[in-house]
């Protein structure tokens, strides 16, 4: 791949976390207190890690240099799986700003995970497809804890509706 769409990659990318982290700081300053605001906070700091390793691939690339990567490839998520609290489903209602933030998370951290699968498919560099598999799974893990949220409020909502047929 030429290098000038190695770095509109890594450009592009950066953009992609930087919205997601932008997003994620917003959501977490409507809230004064809480886990709903940790959890936004925790989102928020891992987009920024993501930033710091594309940002620093960035400059390498742009200075031909090859991808290096600096960072533990065992290293996930640190949003425990155990995300889903009793606390948060109390602090987040289903016609709340914070359960349509879920659905527009759940839609930022889908296309995430498909941009960096996509370029881990295409990249011929080895170091290259290492940093795109580690982050779409990154962002997979985020994806999936969002999901498990958004249908935890949707069944919790038909339930108090009634929408249930028993």
């Amino acid at each position: 791949m030429a290098e000038n769409e190695v770095l509109t990659i890594l450009k592009n990318a950066i953009l992609l976390e930087k919205r997601g982290k932008v997003f994620y700081e917003r959501v977490a300053a409507g809230k004064k207190k809480g886990a709903v605001k940790d959890f936004f906070e925790m989102m928020a700091k891992e987009e920024t890690e993501h930033i710091r390793i594309l940002e620093n691939q960035f400059e390498k690339a742009k200075n031909n240099q090859p991808f290096q990567l600096d960072i533990d490839l065992s290293q996930s998520s640190s949003i425990s799986d155990n995300v889903l609290t009793d606390q948060i489903k109390a602090e987040i209602k289903g016609a709340d700003f914070e359960a349509a933030a879920i659905s527009a998370a759940i839609s930022m951290e889908e296309k995430a995970e498909n941009f960096y699968h996509r370029r881990a498919n295409t990249a011929t560099d080895s170091e290259e497809k290492k940093l795109y598999n580690w982050l779409a799974k990154w962002e997979e893990k985020h994806l999936e804890m969002l999901v498990d949220i958004d249908k935890e409020l949707t069944e919790e909502i038909w339930l108090d509706n009634q929408f249930w047929p028993y």
